[in-house]
């Protein structure tokens, strides 16, 4: 198994892993989305609203902001020594209380822990006409994706297979499969088409060069280029929303996964008797 990265920064990831089956590569996806614990505003004390938003509304608002998540600082309600009360183990408060007329941003929230802000300073929630105001106390706490969306670290989080491309010897470099693509993946190099060099990762597997290929080619019967995917080779990117780096997502998910794999070998070693293989 292999893992090669094209670009690697704080909020994105691309890269090439080889050596897995779709499933796990999948398994892997689904971790990251669902499994790594971000904090999310779940509790709203509300005082004072005459906006134009309902309580609810703006409580559903303050929910969908990103946070900064610190996974070394913070820890489950359940697993917590306050037995879910709510302190600074577990919890992170934040107060707002502004007055219009005015939009009300991200930027307004304040937390009592400033290294749990929101990711962003500029997230509208709510614009405020003369008079109108809003004073409320929200809680935040860890919680993950398969309990609500608010908790997924990842923007943008899939795969897809590593394609392949061919020409056989009919191919007689018309540039119409050329024309048709897409990405601008394929080109003109003598008397035949070829794939542009370092841009093989940019074919979408459309196969719209292949379509175009027989349909005006009146006496073949398979097209002059194909286009295929290679077995257990995958491109995968992933975005983080900013509330923790790329890099802590993919470790905490490989940890996940290991704990469950660890769980299950645990699980099937009862049943067998201590022997797995069984």
């Amino acid at each position: 198994m292999q893992i090669s990265f094209s670009r690697f920064d704080d909020n994105v990831a691309r890269f090439v892993i080889s050596g897995f089956s779709s499933a796990f590569v999948n398994a892997i996806r689904r971790t990251m989305i669902g499994e790594v614990p971000t904090l999310a505003i779940e509790d709203v004390l509300i005082y004072d609203n005459n906006s134009a938003l309902f309580d609810e509304m703006l409580a559903h608002r303050l929910g969908l902001i990103p946070l900064r998540t610190d996974l070394d600082e913070y820890v489950f309600t359940k697993d917590c020594t306050c037995g879910g009360e709510g302190c600074s183990a577990c919890t992170s408060v934040y107060t707002l209380s502004v007055e219009g007329p005015k939009v009300v941003y991200s930027r307004d929230l304040i937390p009592q822990n400033p290294l749990a802000a929101p990711v962003e300073e500029n997230i509208p929630l709510v614009k405020l006409e003369k008079d109108q105001k809003i004073v409320l106390e929200a809680r935040a706490v860890l919680g993950r994706g398969t309990d609500h969306a608010k908790w997924q670290p990842t923007l943008a989080c899939g795969y897809k297979a590593y394609p392949h491309i061919e020409f056989d010897n009919k191919c007689d470099g018309c540039g119409m499969c050329v024309d048709e693509c897409p990405r601008n993946v394929l080109e003109i190099k003598g008397n035949s088409a070829a794939v542009v060099e370092g841009k093989i990762e940019d074919c979408s597997l459309c196969k719209l060069c292949e379509r175009i290929c027989i349909a005006n080619a009146d006496t073949w019967d398979s097209p002059a280029i194909s286009v295929k995917t290679v077995d257990d080779v995958f491109i995968f990117v992933v975005e983080s929303d900013g509330s923790i780096p790329v890099r802590k997502i993919l470790e905490r998910a490989a940890e996940e996964i290991q704990t469950k794999s660890d769980s299950l070998v645990d699980v099937l070693c009862d049943i067998s008797g201590g022997n797995v293989n069984d």
